[in-house]
């Protein structure tokens, strides 16, 4: 029988580490037996030896291990003072099936922005001076995002963790998920992607996560950024040193020479970046108990550094803030024994409506701070995406009855499901557009259709209004810093980026974006094209911009071709035109670009 979700006290969804094939660990636990807490340093051991005999009569134990245990195993580990439990384990007597309705309540998420740049390019000079007096070869450094949480009247704290869970899963599938709710000390939703350890004696194995980069603008640019992950020195540097941490780690509870790195620099892609894993493994020692495998790992080398006394002692002075679950081990041992845990980054910490969720990445010297701090965009793109409800959307033109371009918007729209986890029912959107074009059968209309993140379809009808046969644009004054995010690759309701430049000033019909790199990308509402030494060009999608079907039928029939357009061009550019599928190709003359000298 499965369990209601208003009393669940733990789900599981954890791939299995050993085999992609094999089936999902994918559980709901509720009504626990027991809880087993530490609140003080020398209660945790005894926890974990309260959870390995729990195990092995044959029960279920669910929970974690935060962050600011670690000195429980090895005093020389510095860490802040923990502001919540160090370890908590709920009992249960049986596993129930992973409930139908998970949480379908609308929930929402308001983000404040990263620690501020200024502290950033700060913390990272004190960590190279360091590297470069041989202190240390690498420091994970992190931040812990604030959020607050907002739902409806009437839904609980409880109802409302499990719909931000729900949407957690969906913007980061098969990882290591895990839900808790630990009541007085709120609730922890982590869909990490990370391996902390499996082992299921005697056989040990942990995958530390090292290396990333974002996905492509294109299928192309996706490969390429991959092949740039596995080849890049630096971050298979990074890879390797945390590698020979944990194989060091792992040796402690080995039997000699057992210790192997079967697989080293996978790439693995995540919907919004690509982060490569290697894997360290071993037979441990006849008589290992979970607690020595805890004092021998704890902390994960990969959100620690290397060598890890002296990288926690760093991130001891440049965090202000305990980690808490962050960081920590997150997981289940099973009856039996088994014990699988993450390592609880990708994750949310909520207490009533205060959120939090951390971000970081490994400092190394070859690091830039230009490069790091993007990185950390890119890792919080997965919360960003939870944090808010919104649906597909593409804009057709409906002229007597016939929708211009339907083919193309409906596989755009298809991928953009693909791509968030959308159900797509095609003979349901053919039918819905059947109805919108029969009750429609003459005049010139704007059609707008929304999918929401369960696959229902919504069709909205407007008279299309009347442009200009000249247009004018205005040139953004800052880069549009999204350029390369999922909500410009894709079009979807999610438009607070384009919003914030829309024009301002009557008369101007449409923004000219461009990303920090100085490139023109696109407009708010369609693409755009350049004459530039009598050539019409469009800026490519690596840039960073939507896909749009007025510029796909442009480019087929040889109107324009992709060409870069810097900043600097736009002084060149003898014509200009914004094209979208709605209003077709509309010319804009120089000589009414504001920002432009003509």
């Amino acid at each position: 029988m499965a369990a209601a979700a208003s009393a669940i006290t733990a789900l599981l969804d954890f791939s299995d580490p050993l085999s992609a094939d094999a089936p999902r660990l994918r559980y709901a636990f509720a009504n626990p037996r027991m809880v087993l807490q530490a609140h003080s340093l020398d209660q945790v051991q005894g926890v974990l030896a309260a959870v390995q005999l729990h195990a092995a009569q044959g029960r279920w134990c669910v929970g974690y291990v935060s962050y600011e245990a670690a000195p429980a195993f090895d005093a020389a580990l510095v860490v802040h003072a923990s502001t919540g439990p160090l370890a908590w384990f709920a009992v249960f007597e049986n596993a129930l099936p992973w409930p139908e309705a998970l949480g379908s309540h609308e929930v929402r998420v308001d983000w404040q922005a990263l620690m501020p740049r200024a502290v950033f390019d700060s913390s990272m000079q004190t960590l190279h001076e360091a590297i470069a007096q041989g202190e240390l070869y690498q420091v994970n450094l992190t931040t812990q995002m604030q959020g607050q949480l907002s739902h409806a009247a009437g839904v609980d704290a409880h109802q409302a963790a499990l719909s931000l869970f729900a949407s957690l899963l969906r913007a980061q599938p098969q990882g290591f998920a895990a839900f808790l709710d630990t009541g007085d000390s709120g609730q922890v939703l982590s869909v990490s992607p990370e391996l902390f350890f499996d082992w299921q004696a005697p056989t040990i194995l942990a995958r530390p996560m090292k290396g990333t980069a974002r996905r492509g603008d294109t299928p192309h640019e996706d490969e390429a950024l991959a092949q740039g992950l596995r080849s890049s020195a630096k971050e298979r540097s990074e890879n390797v040193m945390i590698v020979d941490l944990l194989r060091n780690d792992i040796s402690r509870v080995a039997e000699p020479f057992s210790v192997k790195v079967p697989r080293l620099f996978h790439t693995q892609a995540l919907p919004t970046v690509w982060q490569m894993t290697s894997d360290v493994q071993a037979t441990t020692r006849a008589g290992t108990t979970l607690v020595d495998v805890f004092s021998a790992l704890f902390p994960c080398g990969s959100v620690t550094g290397a060598p890890k006394v002296q990288a926690m002692q760093k991130i001891h002075q440049l965090e202000p803030h305990a980690r808490g679950v962050y960081c920590g081990a997150l997981g289940v041992v099973q009856p039996g024994g088994r014990a699988t845990f993450n390592v609880p980054i990708r994750t949310v910490t909520l207490q009533g409506q205060r959120a939090h969720c951390g971000i970081g990445s490994g400092i190394t010297a070859d690091a830039t701070a230009q490069g790091e701090w993007q990185e950390w965009v890119y890792k919080q793109a997965f919360v960003q995406r939870a944090s808010q409800a919104f649906s597909l959307l593409e804009t057709l033109a409906l002229e007597d009855g016939v929708l211009r371009h339907r083919a193309a918007h409906l596989a755009r729209m298809q991928a953009a499901a693909d791509h968030f986890g959308v159900p797509w029912d095609a003979s349901r959107v053919d039918a819905a557009l059947e109805v919108l074009t029969q009750s429609h059968p003459s005049g010139l209309w704007r059609v707008r259709l929304l999918m929401d993140a369960q696959g229902q379809l919504q069709a909205q009808v407007f008279a299309l209004e009347p442009h200009p046969e000249f247009i004018r644009l205005e040139l953004a004054k800052q880069p549009l810093l999204e350029a390369h995010s999922e909500f410009v690759r894709f079009k979807t309701t999610r438009r607070a980026h384009y919003d914030a430049f829309a024009p301002t000033e009557p008369g101007v019909f449409d923004t000219i974006l461009w990303n920090s790199a100085g490139e023109i990308t696109e407009g708010t509402r369609g693409n755009l094209a350049f004459c530039i030494e009598g050539r019409w060009m469009t800026p490519p999608l690596t840039c960073g911009l939507l896909n749009g079907v007025g510029r796909a039928a442009a480019l087929s029939a040889g109107r324009v071709v992709e060409g870069v357009v810097r900043l600097a061009d736009l002084e060149r550019a003898t014509e200009m035109a914004f094209i979208n599928s709605l209003r077709g190709w509309l010319p804009a003359r120089k000589n009414t670009l504001k920002g432009v000298e003509s």
